[in-house]
């Protein structure tokens, strides 16, 4: 297995990023009690349809419309135009909040040189989203994005259509992931894992000063 904690090569290495939960805010309290009242019905067997039916989604297999219709299906009722338009807009406000602490975190990687790449599970709705209003995705070299690769984590597709679009060498990539089954799953296929927890121990492994 490849050592994770190898100082990095700026020269010749790839920080591979994670969104969600690293430099993304997984979703506020708010952002979820109003989804579960805008679909109504018991909160549990609202979530257990939300992410039970959500990897189709981030892969790109089917789009906000045809998601939400199968949300319903699950949930015995039927949403209809005005309310998916409603549930898309919400889903969307409550995967918004950025960590800026992160988002300098990155900047300060390329200006000093370092190759950043970014691995999302995330549908096409909120993508355009975040392109829509989020500069710093310029700084990666690589934007992986779930529903455009065909593949969403932990499938090893998702890291190997990563590799292969930075023509970079599994030892060289060190990916960063919230989800201990994520990083398992990159580490199967060789890249090097960090199970993030927090910007200052990032920055500890990183070797950047706080």
């Amino acid at each position: 297995m490849n050592n994770p904690h190898r100082p990095l090569d700026a020269a010749s290495d790839v920080v591979l990023f994670d969104m969600f939960g690293v430099i993304a805010r997984h979703q506020s309290e708010a952002g979820k009690e109003r989804l579960a009242a805008l679909a109504g019905g018991p909160a549990p067997a609202f979530w257990d349809a939300y992410w039970g039916l959500r990897q189709p989604y981030d892969r790109g297999d089917v789009n906000g419309v045809a998601y939400w219709k199968r949300v319903a299906d699950a949930l015995g009722t039927a949403f209809d135009e005005a309310r998916v338009a409603r549930l898309i807009e919400a889903d969307l406000a409550s995967w918004s909040a950025v960590d800026d602490t992160m988002v300098t975190l990155v900047e300060e990687l390329t200006a000093a040189g370092q190759p950043v790449a970014l691995l999302s599970n995330i549908p096409e709705e909120l993508a355009a989203h975040y392109e829509e209003r989020h500069s710093w995705l310029k700084h990666f070299q690589v934007c992986a994005f779930s529903c455009r690769i065909g593949h969403a984590k932990p499938e090893p597709g998702a890291y190997r259509w990563c590799l292969e679009a930075l023509g970079a060498e599994p030892g060289r990539v060190l990916f960063v992931d919230d989800r201990e089954e994520n990083i398992r799953a990159a580490e199967a296929v060789g890249v090097r894992g960090h199970l993030f927890t927090t910007p200052a121990r990032l920055r500890e492994v990183l070797r950047l000063s706080a």
